[in-house]
C-alpha cells in the first residue's frame, strides 16, 4: 500500500479570505468613487447649486432686457431711450455734451 504524505501549507487557508478582501476593496472603491457613487452625488449637488446661480443671473438679465425692449416697442416709443440707443450704437455725441464714462458691470 502506498501512502503519500503531504506537507500542510498555510497559504491554502489564506486564499479565500484574500480573494474576499480584494472583492470587497474593489466594490467599496467603486461605491465611493464610481460614476454613481457617494462622491459623485456630492459633486453633482455642488454643480447643481452653481448652475442654479447661473440660471438666476441669466433670468435677471433677461427681465432687464425685456424691460428695456418694452420701452422701445411699447406703442409710444420713448424718445430718450431711442436717442440713447442710437448714440450708443453709432458711437456719436454732440459737441456741447458731457460724457461720463462708467465701468462695466461684472458679468
Amino acid at each position: 500500500m502506498w501512502t503519500r504524505q503531504h506537507k500542510q501549507r498555510k497559504t491554502g487557508r489564506l486564499i479565500v479570505p484574500t480573494l474576499c478582501a480584494v472583492f470587497l476593496a474593489y466594490f467599496g472603491f467603486h461605491a465611493y468613487h464610481g460614476e454613481y457613487g457617494i462622491y459623485s452625488k456630492y459633486r453633482l449637488q455642488a454643480q447643481t447649486v452653481e448652475l442654479e446661480k447661473q440660471v438666476a443671473a441669466i433670468k435677471a438679465q433677461r427681465v432687464e432686457l425685456e424691460q428695456r425692449a418694452r420701452l422701445l416697442y411699447d406703442g409710444s416709443m420713448e424718445k430718450d431711450m431711442l436717442d440713447e440707443q442710437a448714440r450708443r450704437s453709432l458711437n456719436l455725441s454732440l459737441a456741447d455734451e458731457v460724457i461720463v464714462m462708467q465701468p462695466r458691470k461684472a458679468d
